[in-house]
């Protein structure tokens, strides 16, 4: 019954976020604003991370493809489809939800229990909308930059580590990453890094707007939201993994 009840609870919560906003102007101005912070304040953990990811990735390859009916070509190929088809969409959204989830969650939460929400509510303003809405387009505007500067930086990563470890060269590895190269992969993993970035910004927008206590409860609210978004991301893998490339 709980989850029934949240399920209930979280779509009142989308209507009264979607509803149309007073001024349209002022949305702009929030929207820039939470580019900034959930975007472009992200940059630097997305490149750090991929840099390692496409690093690892491809000594891993090569130290496993120590086979001499191989290509040596296939160590950029794989670093490649790794990057497009799953780690800079699904990992680096998993990372997010923990660095912007618990972020956004703690913000509205802490609003919620030093009544910042309800004296908006007062003055007849539309909190949920005013709060939430400008998080959801600015974190499904920016992440597809990400997604393309993670794909850039991994590939580029791997690029560095194959070559002065001198497990492949320069060649094969950029022959491996144009070998066979399927765009809709890329249309794809787009699609999947929107749907993270709304789950990653409305999930624990809902739990620190409901929450009720003091700093203790926007605590607990916080580490719900990261949770719960990671699961839901990871099943949203899962299910958008099996429409769009059936």
């Amino acid at each position: 019954m709980n989850l029934f009840e949240n399920v209930g609870k979280f779509s009142r919560f989308l209507v009264l976020v979607f509803s149309k906003p007073e001024k349209g102007k002022t949305l702009f101005s929030q929207i820039l604003r939470e580019i900034d912070k959930l975007g472009i304040n992200s940059i630097g953990i997305v490149v750090i991370i991929s840099l390692f990811m496409g690093a690892v990735i491809t000594l891993q390859t090569a130290y496993n493809m120590q086979n001499p009916l191989l290509p040596d070509y296939l160590v950029g190929y794989t670093t490649r489809e790794s990057m497009i088809l799953e780690f800079s969409s699904t990992i680096v959204g998993l990372i997010l939800a923990g660095k912007v989830g618990s972020n956004i969650a703690s913000e509205i939460g802490s609003m919620r229990v030093t009544e910042q929400i309800d004296a908006l509510e007062i003055m007849g303003v539309n909190s949920a909308n005013h709060l939430v809405l400008p998080k959801i387009i600015a974190a499904i505007f920016i992440n597809p930059f990400l997604y393309v500067l993670s794909v850039f930086v991994g590939i580029t990563g791997g690029l560095l580590a194959g070559y002065l470890s001198g497990t492949v060269n320069f060649t094969d590895y950029i022959d491996g990453v144009q070998f066979a190269f399927v765009p809709y992969y890329i249309t794809y993993s787009l699609i999947k890094t929107a749907v993270f970035a709304f789950i990653i910004t409305a999930i624990p927008s809902f739990y620190g707007y409901y929450v009720k206590g003091g700093a203790l409860e926007v605590g607990k609210a916080s580490t719900k939201a990261v949770v719960n978004s990671s699961i839901l991301i990871l099943l949203a893998n899962v299910i958008l993994t099996q429409i769009l490339l059936k």
